[in-house]
């Protein structure tokens, strides 16, 4: 008898929940994976399960520098990047470098609402900034700036999450000039900078490190398989000196240094540059089936714009629906999805939620959402 393989977050039997965040299985790369492990395992020298050089191993830093080059279009610098376990433990560890208790941190106005509980974690005081169809608002964050100083800002850029929305080249630059001149740093979320399924999106913030002001964060969770816990940040020269400081870095070496040589193997050998096409070609897939799907039974109710990348749809419904309670009472058609309260840093939204494409298949994303329409 097979065993049952579960993950956090993981719905019951028969439930489609488009509130996971998560790739489907059938996306998660075993023999990838599994062939690369053994083209370092069959080569690995004894020290290559040391602890490690603290910022990463260069040789991974360098198949990295190459990866990022490419898929940005904007050369990259090996001693520009810093290994982590991930974005959540890399936006732990901003927080604990770049901020301390009692410091005020801005985020996007909705935003992912996991960020927020790190934050607190440290003590820090969350200002949100609105959004709309170009991203953040940049005569908003003007305005905030005349009554906080931040220690950063915690901006997705590529396909928001929530949102789905791209903050256009044009605001990224004005946001950047912002940071210069008042002194607080950019913290970018780009874990989806490369899941584009129509066009290419705005350059990343990591193309801009040459400003002393950006803190660029990447993950390979989203292109390649989240149990590899492994990303990077991408920043000058300065500032990952500083990261270097920190007492968690100092002690335990190279942020998961296995893995790091393992995802080297896959980018040193093509692989990982296939397996983002295919996930392009999947997702560009799925997202076509839930825009069709919405506008069948969604399209008199509520409003939204297809995403051209990242994971998330976001739904707008009259000010007078609040879908919170609805979400519970969904339990009851064996499908789900995130309440819009969630991602707010001010409890307001409720009348938005979010929907996930990433984890379902086409027709699963046809039936689950089918399925929510009779309880709005």
């Amino acid at each position: 008898m097979s065993e049952t393989v579960t993950f956090d977050g993981a719905a019951p039997t028969g439930t489609i929940n488009f509130g996971i965040g998560q790739p489907s299985a059938d996306l998660l790369p075993v023999d990838l994976v599994r062939q690369a492990s053994e083209a370092f395992f069959q080569k690995a020298q004894p020290l290559e399960l040391n602890y490690g050089v603290t910022q990463g191993d260069k040789r991974f830093l360098d198949s990295l520098a190459g990866f990022l080059s490419k898929g940005y279009g904007s050369p990259a610098r090996a001693d520009e990047l810093f290994v982590t376990g991930g974005n959540s433990q890399a936006l732990d560890l901003v927080s604990s470098v770049f901020a301390k208790p009692g410091d005020t941190v801005f985020v996007e106005e909705p935003s992912y609402f996991l960020a927020f509980q790190i934050f607190r974690d440290h003590g820090l005081n969350i200002v949100g900034i609105p959004i709309d169809e170009d991203g953040l608002c940049v005569e908003s964050l003007q305005r905030e700036l005349e009554s906080h100083k931040p220690a950063f800002l915690y901006t997705i850029p590529s396909y928001h999450n929530p949102g789905g929305q791209s903050t256009s080249a044009a605001r990224r630059e004005q946001i950047v000039a912002l940071a210069k001149e008042r002194d607080f740093l950019i913290v970018a979320d780009e874990v989806y900078q490369l899941l584009y399924y129509y066009e290419v999106p705005p350059p990343a913030y990591g193309t801009m490190t040459a400003s002393e002001h950006v803190v660029s964060l990447g993950s390979f969770s989203k292109i390649l398989a989240p149990g590899m816990r492994l990303g990077w940040i991408q920043t000058s020269r300065d500032l990952r000196n500083e990261l270097m400081t920190s007492g968690f870095v100092n002690s335990g070496g190279s942020i998961n240094h296995i893995s790091s040589h393992i995802v080297r193997q896959t980018i040193d050998n093509g692989s990982l540059d296939s397996h983002i096409e295919k996930l392009r070609d999947v997702y560009h897939r799925r997202v076509e089936a839930m825009d069709d799907a919405l506008r069948q039974h969604f399209g008199d109710i509520a409003e939204w714009t297809r995403p051209g990348g990242g994971y998330f749809f976001w739904l707008r419904f009259e000010e007078s629906v609040d879908t919170a309670p609805i979400r519970e009472s969904a339990r009851e058609v064996t499908a789900s999805f995130q309440a819009g309260s969630v991602f707010s840093s001010k409890g307001q939204l409720n009348n938005f939620l979010r929907l996930s494409f990433a984890h379902y298949s086409e027709d699963d994303i046809r039936k689950g959402i089918a399925r929510l329409r009779p309880l709005f």
